[in-house]
This record gives structure tokens, C-alpha cells and sequence, in this order.
């Protein structure tokens, strides 16, 4: 039996500091969607989102065919939060038409990523092609604290 915790067995190949203040977390204060929900918000509400880091930014791939830019919102909130959002409309229903099969999603969708520290916000750029939403946030050097070294008397 192991006495140290599990989290720090899940780290081995990062560097973790247990004593360190500043421990940056993607999750923070966000609430996760229940499992309730209506078949037809389920794939949006689930739209898969890639992100990578590059030596020069952070990518944001997400697939959400059948929308056009104009549906898609892409937004940086306060606490360095990138938001993607957007909502799909149902076709318009002719008296006429008889569906066999309805399996495309429609509705309401949005995703929230804390962005790290190294994220600089004022040079996002967003793209859409082929139904893929590209979102890029440049990197930026964060600036490490100045450390003084104290001599110790005695």
C-alpha cells in the first residue's frame, strides 16, 4: 500500500511543486453539463474541441459542420477565458415532406477553455474552413519574478 496520493503518481512525467501557491487549473470554476440532456442539443453540447500548443501559440480546432461563421461566436471573457458558442437552426419543415430519419443535431452550443498565463489576448485570430473553426492565441514570454538573494548573518 502506497502512502503518497494518487495525484502525484498520475504526474510522473511533469514536474509538479506540491508547495507551490500559483497552480494553474483549466477547470476552475466551471460547471460541468449534466447527463440529462435532450437528444437534440447532445452532439453540441458535446462538440469536440483539439488544442495543441505550438512553440509560438495555442490552437483550437473544433469540428461544426453545416454552421457558417456568421452562427459561431468567438469570445475572450475577463479571467483569461476563451468561449466558442453558436447555435445551429432545425430546417424549416414543409407540410409536404415526410422524414424517414432525422439524425443531425440542431441547437445551442458552448465550450470554455481557460487560457494559461503565457496566452497573449490581444492577438487571437479565428478562421472557418470546410467546417472546421480555427481559433489561435499567440504566446507571449511570461515574465519571471525577480529573485534577491539574501545573505544570512551570523
Amino acid at each position: 500500500m502506497s502512502l503518497i496520493p494518487s495525484f502525484f503518481n498520475n504526474r510522473r512525467n511533469s514536474v509538479f511543486d506540491p508547495f507551490s501557491l500559483d497552480v494553474w487549473d483549466p477547470f476552475k470554476d466551471f460547471t460541468f453539463p449534466s447527463t440529462s440532456l435532450s437528444h437534440e442539443n447532445s452532439a453540441f453540447v458535446n462538440t469536440r474541441v483539439d488544442w495543441k500548443e505550438t512553440p509560438e501559440a495555442h490552437v483550437f480546432k473544433a469540428d461544426l459542420p453545416g454552421l457558417k461563421k456568421e452562427e459561431i461566436k468567438v469570445e475572450i471573457e475577463d479571467d483569461r477565458v476563451l468561449q466558442i458558442s453558436g447555435e445551429k437552426s432545425m430546417e424549416k419543415e414543409e407540410k409536404n415532406d415526410t422524414w424517414h430519419r432525422v439524425e443531425r443535431s440542431s441547437g445551442k452550443f458552448m465550450r470554455k477553455f481557460r487560457l494559461p498565463e503565457n496566452a497573449k489576448l490581444e492577438g487571437v485570430k479565428a478562421s472557418m474552413e470546410n467546417g472546421v473553426l480555427t481559433v489561435t492565441v499567440p504566446k507571449e514570454e511570461v515574465k519571471k519574478p525577480d529573485v534577491k538573494t539574501i545573505e544570512i548573518s551570523g
